[in-house]
């Protein structure tokens, strides 16, 4: 059997689904971050609280780091080695932190209350759904630690062993 077989095939559909929502994520804290910079908290779609800033910051930015951990991933669900599973982990655990703290900040302008937009109430929905899809994506990745049929692990030698070839002639002699 392959190795990681069936922590690769389930390594798509999260990634895919991590992508919609953190695109989307993207798109609504740009937008509401826009309007709040031209001064239109009083725009339908939007309004909030002392908090709000905070949830867009942050969820703008776990957005843009969740996307670029996700296109690291792709490389390593390519390589599918050792060596890239270090790379892919680590910044999708960048990402689910800053995502993590944009949910806090989510959850405390929800219990703030005030008049709250229908794309802000999206986002903070959207915030909870990509913390808790990186945290599995996380899970999935590291997954190979605990069965090489999951994924690789961060011990295997067979996965970074370097193979030298030998010449099949000798080097010139020097004149």
């Amino acid at each position: 059997m392959e190795v990681g077989k069936i922590g690769r095939g389930l390594m798509v559909p999260m990634m895919i689904a991590n992508f919609v929502v953190y695109v989307i994520v993207v798109a609504l804290a740009a937008w509401s971050i826009d309007k709040y910079i031209d001064g239109q908290q009083n725009h339908p779609n939007l309004g909030g609280n002392p908090s709000t800033t905070y949830m867009l910051e942050f969820g703008l930015l776990g957005g843009a780091t969740g996307l670029c951990s996700l296109v690291i991933g792709i490389m390593h669900h390519r390589a599918w080695r050792s060596t890239s599973l270090a790379s892919a982990s680590s910044s999708a655990f960048i990402s689910w932190a800053i995502t993590a703290i944009a949910f806090g900040f989510a959850w405390k302008e929800i219990k703030m209350g005030g008049r709250r937009g229908k794309r802000l109430q999206t986002l903070e929905l959207l915030i909870t759904i990509s913390t808790f899809s990186q945290l599995l994506y996380l899970m999935l990745l590291h997954a190979g630690v605990f069965s090489r049929k999951y994924g690789p692990d961060y011990l295997s030698p067979r996965d970074d062993t370097i193979i030298h070839r030998v010449p099949t002639q000798p080097p010139p002699r020097p004149a």
